[in-house]
């Protein structure tokens, strides 16, 4: 039997000028086989983008806007992926969102940056496949931080700490990588 999903994830960083899509992987195995695309934006007031910077409640308007674009261009199944900022607002975006089947967390912000803290009481009632992944040296996310917030995460959900990782997974991208796909195609694709 053939499984097939083709969905589109919504990576929240701040580094593209613009919202574009490409195709950006594609694996075939015996019998499964998928596509994904990524739709990368600024939020507001950031990069070339219009507006203020809007402490997470703009933010969250952003991501929204960007996951209807994505659905009405599209109309395939959404998974979300944020790092750090764009994790912790665009997760509390995603979960609500029933055209979101999944999600992943990066370098989840579980420790106070500057005068911000977050609050992820939110992910208890997120019924959706979870995936967090931080490196084990994150300045921003204690190994034992991270542990007792996906503890209190419902189900499905998993953590991975990559080895030898910081906040910016520097020089440990490929081990990033490689536990998203392994994780796809675990949970999302089962």
């Amino acid at each position: 039997m053939q499984h097939t999903l083709l969905s589109f994830a919504i990576r929240i960083r701040c580094m593209a000028a613009r919202c574009t899509t490409r195709w950006c992987s594609r694996h075939e195995g015996a019998e499964r086989f998928w596509f994904s695309g990524a739709c990368a934006f600024n939020f507001r007031g950031t990069g070339l983008s219009q507006g203020e910077h809007g402490h997470g409640n703009g933010e969250l308007d952003d991501v929204r806007a960007a996951l209807d674009w994505i659905d009405h261009e599209f109309h395939l199944p959404l998974m979300f992926a944020g790092f750090s900022f764009g994790a912790a607002v665009g997760l509390r975006a995603a979960c609500p969102d029933a055209r979101v089947k999944a999600a992943i967390g990066l370098g989840l912000p579980v420790s106070p940056i500057d005068d911000r803290t977050y609050d992820f009481s939110f992910l208890a009632n997120c019924s959706k496949p979870k995936l967090f992944v931080s490196g084990d040296r994150d300045q921003f996310g204690t190994r034992a931080q991270l542990e007792a917030l996906v503890r209190s995460v419902s189900d499905p959900k998993k953590l991975i700490l990559i080895a030898g990782g910081d906040h910016f997974f520097e020089g440990r991208l490929r081990e990033l990588r490689e536990a998203i796909e392994q994780w796809v195609g675990e949970a999302v694709i089962p």
